[in-house]
């Protein structure tokens, strides 16, 4: 007979590691063409002048600047409009 009990299966050891979202430079910031501004999961931000949209809504810079964030009113599909934040290479 074994003289140690009978241990349970965990199920609580899974875990995914952080997927390094967010603002990666800031207003006032230099960018080159192609670098990564902010990285995110669907559109919380806009993309404005002198950025692209990639495929997984990571916004880059088009061109040479400095960052700019700026609010701007957005209609949507039902008529109203709200404020969404744009980014914007100058």
């Amino acid at each position: 007979m074994s003289h140690v009990k009978a241990g349970g299966t965990s199920k609580n050891n899974r875990d995914s590691q952080g997927q390094r979202l967010g603002v990666k430079l800031f207003g006032g910031q230099t960018v080159k063409t192609g670098q990564v501004i902010v990285r995110q999961v669907g559109q919380t931000k806009r993309a404005g002048k002198g950025t692209f949209v990639s495929r997984n809504y990571t916004i880059h810079a088009a061109q040479d600047g400095v960052v700019k964030f700026q609010t701007r009113r957005v209609r949507r599909f039902s008529g109203k409009t709200v404020a969404r934040t744009e980014v914007v290479v100058e």
